[in-house]
């Protein structure tokens, strides 16, 4: 009975629709494009682009933003991958009663008339964020997900009544709770008792391509004085600057690099006036492996609050897949991860695990990558196929699972 109970669980994300809410598709990939992409080579997945975790702000960086939401959502349903399809909605940017109530008028009929062109039907929606709220559960699903990554209401941006209200909308409606991370996992179960455990995997296969002799070190980094202390990610106020600063100063024959958009509303202006800083922007996702082959050190200087207390911070499985050793702050979620990983709690103790992982061979090592192998988001997406199966066969009982449909075709095709 416990095995065929688990057969058809593992056919549940086989051969359906889904439709999901998620971060703009046109970005560095985030662990729901990693999860939406391996589910599309056996399911169709409609991405509804990000209906916005709060007001757009009187500046140059928002109005950008608005003014590409405004041309993705002109140009329409487009298919950017085999099976995967995009939606910009055009949605109002404000989270009040009035606003929620008009946006999920306009964003369902958006939806559902995307949904009708490529002939979705008995679809699963699964939300990455809590702005779906006024539409999810609301598109005939016969399963409704809410896969939780962050604590949203931590953002500094953000409206935190608002969003801990509409989060709390969907934690209600869903019929399943994913949460990466296991403090979001027993704050998420409060509200919802279907909730599971799901952490974050890692893209092995493209980062221990670091270790390949092959893979080209870029330009930017190939002559920099060694050691290379190397960090990437979105540069946001939950990066300690002030690490980079020491490591810069503790080792000024070395190089500190920091690869990545840096927030319009952080002040860098501290790193400038060190030699020895690299501020080197965003860099495509491609070109990390090689970032990783001129490393010796990864690092992960987060402040301690209630957003990176809840957060499983993907980039530690990089680096480690990579093959580098890590320093990293101190979070519930980067316990556990090896002998590779180097702990820290202040700044102080940055300094001392930087030269303690320094000590015990800086640089790639294929022992530290194989250590992540068992990590791969194709092992997580398969936690995640059993979850699902298991919630629906709880609500349904085992049924026979639909037979997979081809790509539809008709709408706008463009490679992403």
């Amino acid at each position: 009975m416990r095995r065929a109970r688990d057969v058809n669980s593992g056919r549940a994300l086989v051969g359906r629709d889904l439709v999901v809410f998620s971060n703009d598709w046109d970005g560095d990939p985030l662990s729901k494009t990693h999860i939406m992409r391996i589910l599309s080579r056996e399911n169709r997945v409609l991405w509804v682009n990000s209906l916005g975790n709060r007001k757009p702000q009187p500046n140059a960086h928002d109005a950008r933003r608005v003014l590409r939401k405004w041309r993705d959502f002109r140009e329409g349903l487009r298919q950017v991958e085999p099976n995967l399809y995009v939606l910009a909605p055009l949605a109002v940017p404000a989270f009040g009663p009035r606003a929620q109530r008009v946006n999920a008028h306009a964003v369902r009929a958006q939806v559902r008339r995307a949904m009708a062109k490529l002939g979705f039907e008995d679809v699963i929606s699964w939300s990455f964020l809590p702005s779906s709220a006024p539409v999810s559960g609301s598109l005939g699903e016969s399963l409704v997900v809410y896969h939780c990554v962050d604590e949203f209401s931590a953002f500094s941006d953000t409206d935190a009544r608002q969003i801990s209200s509409l989060e709390e909308r969907l934690l209600r409606r869903a019929d399943l709770v994913i949460s990466s991370s296991e403090r979001l996992l027993e704050r998420k179960r409060l509200s919802n008792p279907h909730a599971v455990l799901v952490r974050h995997g890692v893209d092995f296969a493209h980062f221990s391509r670091a270790l390949d002799a092959d893979t080209r070190v870029p330009a930017d980094v190939a002559g920099l004085p060694r050691p290379v202390l190397g960090f990437f990610g979105l540069v946001a106020d939950w990066v300690d600057l002030s690490v980079f600063e020491a490591l810069a100063r503790r080792f000024p024959e070395g190089s500190v690099v920091v690869l990545g958009k840096i927030s319009p509303d952080v002040d860098v202006s501290r790193l400038h006036g060190l030699p020895n800083v690299h501020l080197l922007g965003r860099k495509p996702y491609s070109s990390l492996p090689g970032y990783c082959r001129a490393f010796d050190v990864g690092l992960l200087p987060f402040v301690q609050n209630e957003l990176t207390l809840n957060a499983n911070p993907l980039k530690v499985r990089e680096y480690l897949a990579a093959g580098l050793p890590v320093v990293a702050t101190d979070l519930p979620e980067t316990r556990g991860l090896g002998n590779g990983c180097f702990l820290a709690r202040s700044r102080e103790e940055f300094l001392r695990q930087a030269e303690a992982a320094l000590g015990q061979g800086g640089g790639v090592s294929a022992e530290r990558s194989e250590l992540l192998r068992r990590e791969s988001w194709e092992a997580r997406v398969e936690e995640i196929r059993t979850a699902v199966g298991e919630r629906m066969i709880s609500l349904r009982g085992a049924a026979t699972p639909p037979t997979p449909r081809p790509a539809v075709t008709g709408a706008t095709t463009r490679r992403g």
